[in-house]
């Protein structure tokens, strides 16, 4: 047991360990968030930075611009892609001009670039036979429809730019709104199961299905052109990337970023070659990716790691929780109440909150996981020590063993089967959820999950929830073994564990 546990904990630390950054400086960077454009964008800027001889990483999905603003504010990432319209309303709450803008951001640590070229913006869309049938033209028709089932993102729903706004503005009707991942809301207005949703202005989807854009009668969305978004000391601790990456900027038009998009939306195209359509001229592209069967094996063993270092860290936790649960009656439900609690936190809200404390990786993601698997470590080992036969402990008390020799020879052995039992449920639980880790850039098969959804590709998701369900099967086994090391012979001919 305790050479089990030492190697799990050499798996945390690990995990754990802060990257060292190299003596001249020049590791960098880049983030993107969880959609397509937002990844070939972030990859650019990658193989930019790898150009000038920058150790250069590019940290993607990450869950949404609140988590990615931290991360960048925090130092988890150098740089990224943001839209001015996304800034003013999500990290200024305002609407400055370019002067302002920039003001505003250094007093938060964070430098902005000029427009890179293109302007990304909002709209709400619908098919030209729905627009006909129902006199559709302008969000003003929209609002006096209410009929219509309006499908949009999340991101959308929540922002002020978003729905709140538009209903402000508009007076539409929320009442048939349903929140749908971006990229899954054009197979159901395509297929019937919604009749408008949000778009982003460069979406391939909009001219291969033919989408009418509502007219903005009332002018309420303001324009999101695309901007570098870095942190401050960038330009001085990694020049000469920083000169590299600031060649994007100018450098996108709209037609581009669409064509590029589409790559990889309709086309299926890799993110790399979908990447260096928008790279300048005489750009040299340093590889991003491995194969996709290396990339699967890299997956499959980040995951692992994340899940035995999450499992370390709620076994020293877990355990000790139900110990001291079913040794101090007065606390011991609040204990455990509070365990429970912990795992109805949304996974996405508990990131965004460990973000700014942890940074991107790792940390972050295993926090969260030790924080999911705790209630069956610590639930069954209250229930294994409380459920034991008084006649057993009298003996013990007999034999007149100190409180501690009573535990560790008696109580806890009698209790493993239950204490096995929750590990192994914790354990599995891990793994089906450790693919939340991909939002905030730890890796793992949440990754091509995480893009199979988005691109709708069947090939990708697979990828990622193939080896996911054949690790919990391998958990499942592998701790029915364990239960015959860990468990008393006496207790496993009753089936205990």
């Amino acid at each position: 047991m305790k050479r089990a546990l030492s190697v799990l904990l050499l798996f945390m630390f690990a995990l754990l360990a802060p990257r060292v950054a190299h003596a001249d400086g020049t590791r960098v960077t880049a983030g993107s968030k969880a959609f397509p454009e937002s990844w070939i964008l972030g990859e650019a800027l990658r193989a930019l930075a790898a150009e000038s001889g920058a150790d250069a990483s590019h940290a993607k999905n990450l869950g949404g611009t609140e988590i990615t603003l931290a991360a960048l504010r925090s130092g988890a990432i150098d740089i990224y892609v943001e839209y001015t319209g996304t800034i003013d309303e999500v990290l200024l709450h305002d609407r400055p001009q370019d002067g302002q803008r920039r003001q505003a951001l250094a007093a938060l640590g964070i430098g902005m670039s000029e427009r890179l070229g293109f302007d990304d913006s909002y709209a709400l869309a619908t098919l030209p036979a729905i627009a006909t049938k129902s006199s559709v033209r302008s969000l003003s028709d929209l609002a006096r429809h209410p009929e219509l089932r309006l499908g949009l993102s999340h991101e959308f729903i929540g922002r002020k730019d978003g729905l709140p706004g538009l209903t402000a503005r508009y007076g539409l009707s929320a009442e048939g709104v349903r929140g749908v991942q971006h990229e899954l809301a054009y197979e159901a207005l395509r297929t019937g199961s919604i009749d408008v949703l949000d778009v982003y202005t460069t979406d391939a989807q909009i001219e291969r299905m033919g989408l009418l854009l509502l007219d903005d009668d009332k002018a309420f969305f303001p324009r999101y052109d695309a901007v570098l978004l870095y942190r401050q000391d960038l330009p001085t601790r990694a020049p000469a990337a920083f000169a590299s990456m600031s060649r994007l900027v100018g450098a996108v038009d709209t037609r581009a970023m669409t064509h590029a998009n589409a790559m990889m939306a309709m086309d299926h195209e890799p993110v790399e070659k979908a990447a260096a359509t928008l790279l300048p001229g005489g750009t040299r592209v340093v590889p991003g990716a491995p194969s996709a069967a290396a990339e699967i094996l890299k997956d499959t063993f980040r995951h692992v790691q994340l899940v035995l270092a999450s499992l370390a860290a709620s076994i020293i936790i877990g355990i000790p929780i139900g110990v001291l649960a079913s040794r101090a009656p007065r606390v011991g439900p609040a204990l455990l109440t509070l365990t429970g609690v912990l795992q109805t936190v949304p996974s996405l809200a508990l990131l965004a909150l460990l973000v700014p404390l942890l940074g991107i990786g790792a940390r972050p993601a295993i926090v969260a996981l030790l924080l999911y698997g705790l209630l069956p470590i610590a639930r069954n080992t209250y229930t294994g020590l409380t459920t034991i036969t008084p006649e057993l402990m009298r003996s013990a008390d007999a034999l007149g063993l100190t409180a501690w020799a009573k535990l560790r020879r008696i109580s806890l052995p009698l209790a493993s089967p239950m204490i096995v039992a929750g590990v192994k449920t914790s354990a599995v639980i891990n793994v089906g959820t450790a693919t939340i880790a991909a939002l905030v850039g730890a890796d793992g098969l949440g990754n091509p999950i995480l893009q199979g959804i988005s691109l709708r590709d069947t090939g990708l998701l697979l990828r990622g929830a193939l080896p996911a369900a054949a690790l919990a099967l391998v958990f499942e086994l592998a701790f029915a073994g364990l239960s015959r090391v860990l468990v008393p012979r006496g207790l496993r001919s009753h089936g205990a564990a």
